[in-house]
């Protein structure tokens, strides 16, 4: 199946694609599958390093945890943004990295049994509030454009909350099996919607034609016009690469945001 779709709105910000209510079905999901992820974490687990190089396994998941409340609430997002917008200009880092590493920081002495009690509770919390996030505040533009593939974009506020967040938690997910050797759930009616998402997203980032194979519980079949690149590869490994944790060649080598 082709999927060439726009991605973009007349003001040229990058918007959501798939349709609200599954989106929302998926980011509660994932939170559920993550705090289960983490949940399964042995002792030996939490200081090993992942493919984010500078956080190991409990990092990793204080950041997840830390995320998954930045969007839970109005409040608590201004709070994070406030810190680290001056921590960024300050440092003069890009903003992303000046809030992730507050949502690291703020959670250095959590205990395991913490950080597994913290992802639990804040799921629900966090998928509530993406859900209750009004069309009109959706629609806005995010204040700070985003670099990718070197070059700066405008994201919708609706497809960081749609979208991204949910892509985020589920490639830390990929992340914590990489890490660790258990066991990456995935199935076809919840990461299968998640990777096709992302396959169209980066056939219409590179426009060129291609012939897609993933294999694995949530891989599928796609295809663009005639010719072009044939990829046969494991949808959660296809992923990894196109979010950076592997090197692609060829269309491979588009990158999109996780």
């Amino acid at each position: 199946m082709s999927t060439q779709m726009n991605h973009t709105t007349s003001t040229g910000a990058r918007r959501a694609q798939m349709d609200r209510r599954t989106a929302m079905r998926l980011a509660a999901d994932e939170y559920t599958r993550f705090a289960d992820a983490v949940a399964a974490l042995d002792a030996t687990d939490w200081s090993q390093p992942t493919d984010c190089p500078a956080w190991d396994v409990r990092q990793l998941v204080c950041h997840v945890v830390g995320m998954a409340e930045f969007a839970a609430g109005i409040r608590e997002g201004n709070r994070q943004r406030k810190l680290a917008g001056a921590d960024a200009a300050r440092r003069q880092v890009p903003f992303i990295d000046a809030l992730t590493d507050l949502q690291v920081r703020e959670r250095v002495d959590w205990t395991p049994a913490q950080v597994v009690r913290g992802a639990r509770d804040v799921g629900p919390r966090a998928a509530r509030g993406r859900r209750l996030t009004p069309f009109f505040i959706r629609r806005r533009r995010l204040p700070v454009p985003q670099e990718v593939n070197g070059r700066m974009e405008d994201w919708t506020i609706g497809y960081m909350v749609d979208t991204v967040l949910t892509r985020d938690t589920w490639m830390h997910r990929v992340d914590l099996a990489h890490a660790t050797g258990l066991d990456l759930v995935l199935t076809p009616g919840h990461d299968g919607l998640i990777v096709a998402d992302v396959v169209a997203e980066w056939a219409e980032r590179h426009g060129l034609p291609y012939h897609l194979t993933l294999t694995g519980p949530a891989g599928g079949t796609w295809s663009h016009g005639s010719g072009g690149q044939v990829i046969e590869m494991d949808a959660a490994e296809f992923c990894r690469t196109l979010s950076g944790r592997g090197t692609g060649e060829g269309l491979l080598a588009t990158q999109i945001p996780f």
